[in-house]
C-alpha cells in the first residue's frame, strides 16, 4: 500500500494572480533558479497566503512562463501564483516588490483566469544593443539574415547539442542607432520579434546567425533586453509603426 502524507490536504486555490516582473541592472545576471528562490522568500516575507501542492514535499503554487536567459535584462517576465485566500492584487504587488531586492521588480499584478497564461504568450520582442557596430553594418547583416531561406545554428539544450533554424521564427527585425554608452564609437540597435518555438530561439541564437550569415562583427559584448512578450495579434507592423504585442495580462477572462 502506498504511503500517504499525514494530516489534512492543503487548502485549494481560491484566487489566481498573474505577475509581471522585471530583471534590471546587475540583477539581469540572476539565474531563473536564483530568482525562483528569491521569489519564494518574498512570498513568505510578504505574507502572501499561498496555496500548496499535496504530497510529502509541498511547494507553493507558482507557474513560470518562459524565463529570459541569465545575463539578459527584461521588462516583461511573467508568472502565475495560486492563493488559498483572496487578496487585493495591488497589495500583493506592493508586498512582493518590497520583499525583493532592487533590480528584481514587480511591475504589475492582476487577477488571473482562463485561458492559461502560456496560451497568451507566443512571441517576444528583444532589443539588442551592439556597441562598436554602426547602423549600416547591422542593417547589412540583418538584411542578409532576413533574405536567407534558413540560418542553422548549433545550440546546447537539455537534450544535448542541436541544430536549429534561427531564421524561421523571426517575425520582424529593425535596425536603428543610439549614443554608445561604452564609448566604442557607434552603437547599433536591433529590435527583433521572435516567435516562440521548440527548441526556443533566443537572442544569442539570432546573434550567431547574424555573424554566420551576415558576417557581423561584435567587438563589444551585446546588451540584450526583453521588452515585451505576448500574442502577435494584428499583422506585424511595417515602416516606422511601433512594435506591439498583445499584453498577456490584458483581456483576461474572469472565471
Amino acid at each position: 500500500m502506498s504511503r500517504q502524507p499525514e494530516g489534512p490536504p492543503p487548502p485549494p486555490v481560491v484566487q489566481r494572480l498573474r505577475v509581471r516582473y522585471a530583471k534590471r541592472g546587475r540583477l539581469r545576471f540572476t539565474s531563473h533558479r536564483d530568482f525562483a528562490r528569491a521569489f519564494e522568500r518574498a512570498l513568505r516575507r510578504g505574507e502572501v497566503p499561498m496555496a500548496y501542492s499535496a504530497g510529502f514535499s509541498p511547494h507553493p503554487k507558482v507557474s513560470y512562463a518562459g524565463a529570459a536567459p541569465t545575463g539578459v535584462a527584461s521588462e516583461a517576465e511573467y508568472l502565475e501564483i495560486g492563493l488559498a485566500e483572496e487578496r487585493d492584487p495591488e497589495a500583493v504587488r506592493t508586498a512582493l516588490d518590497q520583499a525583493l531586492p532592487p533590480g528584481l521588480d514587480i511591475v504589475e499584478v492582476v487577477a488571473g483566469g482562463p485561458p492559461p497564461l502560456a496560451e497568451r504568450i507566443e512571441a517576444s520582442h528583444w532589443r539588442i544593443e551592439l556597441p562598436g557596430v554602426t547602423a549600416d553594418e547591422a542593417r547589412a547583416a540583418a538584411g542578409a539574415l532576413l533574405a536567407a531561406a534558413e540560418a542553422p545554428v548549433d545550440k546546447i539544450t537539455k537534450d544535448g547539442r542541436r541544430t536549429v533554424d534561427a531564421r524561421a521564427p523571426i517575425v520582424l527585425m529593425r535596425v536603428s542607432s543610439a549614443p554608445d554608452p561604452s564609448d566604442a564609437g557607434a552603437c547599433a540597435i536591433i529590435d527583433v520579434v521572435v516567435r516562440h518555438a521548440t527548441p526556443t530561439v533566443r537572442p544569442d541564437d539570432v546573434l550567431t546567425a547574424l555573424r554566420q550569415v551576415g558576417a557581423l562583427s561584435t567587438p563589444v559584448t551585446p546588451f540584450v533586453t526583453r521588452l515585451a512578450q505576448g500574442l502577435l495579434g494584428a499583422p506585424p507592423p511595417v515602416d516606422d509603426e511601433p512594435i506591439t504585442l498583445v499584453d498577456p495580462l490584458r483581456e483576461v477572462v474572469e472565471p
